[in-house]
C-alpha cells in the first residue's frame, strides 16, 4: 500500500520560512518522480515542484528562487523548504508520486502566510 503523509505546515508571517516533509511507505520515492502541489481556496490544484529520480528539479515560476525541493534517500522523504513566503502562497498543499499504477497523493498540510 502506497502512502503519503505530509506534515510541517502552519501559521507563518510573510517573508518567514517553513519545511514540509512527505514520509513514504509502500514505495521507493528515489525510483519516481516525486512532485509538490498546492490549492489555495477556490483554485484549481496547480502544481510547484518536482524532483526527478535522477535528482533532477523544476519550479513553477512563481515559486522560483524561493523554494526548494529536495529528498532523504535513506529516509524515504521528500521535502519542500519554503523561504521569502508571501500571501499568495497560502494554500493546502499535497505531496504526489507518479507511478505507472497512477498518481498517488498525500492528506494535505495547510500552509496560510499572514501578518
Amino acid at each position: 500500500q502506497v502512502q503519503l503523509v505530509e506534515s510541517g505546515g502552519g501559521l507563518v508571517q510573510p517573508g518567514g520560512s517553513l519545511r514540509l516533509s512527505c514520509a513514504a511507505s509502500g514505495t521507493i520515492f528515489s525510483l519516481y518522480t516525486m512532485g509538490w502541489y498546492r490549492q489555495a481556496p477556490g483554485k484549481q490544484r496547480e502544481f510547484v515542484a518536482l524532483i526527478i529520480s535522477a535528482g533532477n528539479t523544476n519550479y513553477a515560476d512563481s515559486v522560483k528562487g524561493r523554494f526548494t525541493i529536495s529528498r532523504d534517500i535513506a529516509k524515504n522523504t521528500v521535502y519542500l523548504q519554503m523561504n521569502s513566503l508571501k500571501p499568495e502562497d497560502t494554500a493546502v498543499y499535497y505531496c504526489n508520486v507518479k507511478k505507472a499504477s497512477g498518481d498517488y497523493w498525500g492528506q494535505g498540510t495547510q500552509v496560510t502566510v499572514s501578518s
